[in-house]
């Protein structure tokens, strides 16, 4: 075999990939602690008590609440037997309930 001598075309120069994730280090001290209070909100879990005592879902007792999620009415979480309710699961619930206004 020969050796192939180098070519003597100039390269094309190349642009680092698009991606929609941005690095660390490349946003602001804000940015970066508003990052991680959405990712620690993504592990916050309240109790059915909790939820309506602060009003999160139309349901006026705890009680009524668990009855509802043991029958699969409403999305819940079943942390180690335990009903238990994230951001993301009341915001699930509050679209599977959404009532479109007449008029639109």
């Amino acid at each position: 075999m020969t050796a192939q001598a180098p070519s003597k075309k100039a390269r094309k120069a190349t642009r680092p990939a698009k991606t929609h994730l941005t690095s660390i280090e490349a946003t602001a001290p804000a940015d970066v602690a508003s990052i991680e209070a959405a990712e620690l909100a993504d592990l916050i879990r309240w109790s059915p008590e909790f939820v309506v005592k602060h009003g999160l879902l139309p349901y006026t007792s705890a009680r009524v609440l668990k009855e509802k999620c043991y029958k699969r009415l409403v999305f819940h979480h079943n942390d180690g037997g335990r009903i238990t309710f994230s951001p993301m699961s009341i915001r699930r619930e509050h679209e599977r309930t959404l009532v479109a206004p007449l008029a639109a």
